[in-house]
């Protein structure tokens, strides 16, 4: 029997930890880090008479995701206990949504640019239709879309530390951390595809400020749900289920993708006799060894025993609480960047620099709206003061100037009071110092001088002191004009004009 080809089926679910100041139900602080076991209380140890009590914006958090993501939102929705035993559950139980999520029905489109060559439009690798029958390929080629099938709310569990000799401990100060899970429709053909998914889905939370996302704290991670659709001797059959947990990177995504492809291909063709397509077995990525360990089988939903979180009654969403949520998505970053590639003429390279996130975005557009010149401001916020702030290991929330000094500086360049030149020592006395543009060059004695009777004293003086340079000129080293233009800037304290000083020292040439 011989296969006629193979299909990878991919769906996700992200993890993501949410930006609220304590932790879902209880009052104990919500961050990273820290001494173990220290941000901890009965609440989130889950102690005998404890009572969880929703804390105020989680809610609205998972509503502002959901949007972002293009869900719908639940009006009346509760939680659940998911059973299962687990050495950092300290519970015995996790607080879930099961059978009524806040968010369902959603989608996120991937731009197809993005994509690696043998995946892109019209490749037999890239499946153009879901398993609904519906086009996913969107926008005239510029877009796949992935469906989202539900994004629920949930508290994270501890976590484990093995450390070197015979014990392993548990720190509980992630216990009862607020998360979101992000489930997807099997929509995703590729590791590489599913790698981009959870790229994008992390720049679109970012943006909207409901995450941190950093992949390396364990604040977004994937289990991503794989198997093949193989076609032999003209039949269709599905190979098991295979879910890789806690995946932390997008390489990891990539390569225990690849890795649990391969090796069900292999399985298929080495065990028809064992195979057995309803079976589902969790996995885990051995980053060293590159390859997928059993860790052991899936539970069912029996033996997770959902029941409703007695303590936490079934509640409304209100209207109000949607609208504030989508106040707060705002245009998001594929949309700003296509807005910014028409309104300001960039390229694709600067926009998705200065999207990359919402703060640099407003704080350009800020600065380019009273600029004589939108490209040079796009400049000088990405060769100058991103290099700055990456040096200082800073984001744009902590620079010390403001759009106006950017947009100042800009003009003052643009109106030829001041050389590009001069402008990077203006540059850097505005970080320095925090005064405007033409303060300092006020202060300085920057200003260019335009006038081209004054430029053309000092251009016959520089003339007139270089006899060998002029005869030079003459026997043909045209190269000449360059070096005298220095000296004429040099003569000037770089306050000449550059255009009127070059054109003048050009015509006195030409006339000897």
């Amino acid at each position: 029997m011989a296969i006629d080809k193979y299909e990878i089926v991919i769906g996700c679910e992200i993890h993501t930890q949410l930006l609220t100041k304590t932790k879902a139900f209880c009052a104990c602080e919500n961050r990273y880090g820290g001494m173990p076991n220290t941000r901890v209380c009965p609440v989130c140890l889950g102690l005998p008479g404890a009572m969880p009590r929703i804390s105020k914006g989680y809610v609205e958090l998972g509503a502002v995701a959901g949007l972002a993501l293009n869900c719908n939102i639940a009006r009346f929705t509760k939680f659940d206990r998911k059973h299962y035993f687990y050495p950092d559950l300290a519970k015995g139980y996790q607080i879930t949504q099961y059978d009524i999520p806040l968010c369902t029905d959603g989608h996120v489109d991937l731009p197809m640019a993005k994509y690696p060559k043998e995946q892109q439009f019209g490749s037999e690798k890239c499946r153009t239709k879901n398993f609904k029958g519906e086009d996913c390929i969107i926008e005239g080629g510029k877009y796949r879309r992935v469906r989202i099938e539900r994004i629920h709310l949930e508290e994270d569990v501890g976590k484990s530390l093995h450390l070197q000799g015979a014990h392993s401990y548990i720190d509980y100060n992630r216990c009862g951390t607020p998360l979101v899970e992000i489930v997807t429709k099997p929509d995703m053909t590729s590791p590489e595809e599913a790698a981009l998914f959870m790229e994008t889905v992390q720049e679109i939370l970012r943006y909207v400020k409901v995450t941190n996302g950093n992949l390396e704290e364990g604040n977004m991670r994937c289990d991503a749900n794989i198997n093949l659709n193989v076609w032999e001797d003209g039949k269709l059959y599905h190979t098991p289920i295979s879910e890789i947990k806690n995946l932390n990177s997008f390489k990891a995504i990539r390569e225990a993708c690849a890795y649990e492809a391969k090796r069900q291909l292999k399985e298929f063709q080495e065990d028809r006799q064992e195979f057995n397509a309803g079976f589902k077995v969790t996995m885990g990525w051995d980053e060293a060894k590159g390859e997928t360990v059993v860790q052991r089988t899936k539970n069912s939903f029996v033996d997770y025993r959902f029941v409703v979180e007695p303590d936490i009654k079934p509640f409304s969403v209100s209207d109000e609480l949607v609208s504030r949520a989508a106040s707060r998505v705002g245009e998001l970053p594929e949309a700003k960047r296509t807005r910014l590639k028409k309104d300001y003429g960039l390229s694709d390279f600067d926009v998705e620099t200065l999207t990359s996130s919402r703060d640099l975005a407003v704080w350009f557009e800020e600065a380019a709206k009273g600029a004589k010149d939108v490209k040079k401001v796009a400049n000088w916020i990405l060769a100058e003061l991103l290099a700055v702030l990456n040096e200082k290991r800073q984001t744009i929330s902590d620079v010390s100037i403001t759009p106006a000094h950017i947009t100042g500086l800009v003009n003052a360049i643009a109106d030829k009071k001041i050389t590009s030149a001069q402008g990077k020592t203006v540059f850097s006395k505005m970080l320095e110092s925090g005064k405007m543009p033409d303060e300092i060059i006020r202060e300085e004695g920057m200003e260019s001088v335009s006038d081209s009777g004054e430029i053309e004293k000092i251009v016959d003086q520089v003339i007139e002191s270089n006899p060998k340079a002029v005869a030079d000129f003459k026997g043909g080293k045209t190269n000449v004009v360059g070096w005298l233009m220095g000296q004429v800037m040099k003569a000037s304290k770089g306050k000449a004009n550059p255009g009127v000083a070059t054109k003048l020292v050009q015509e006195k040439l030409s006339k000897l």
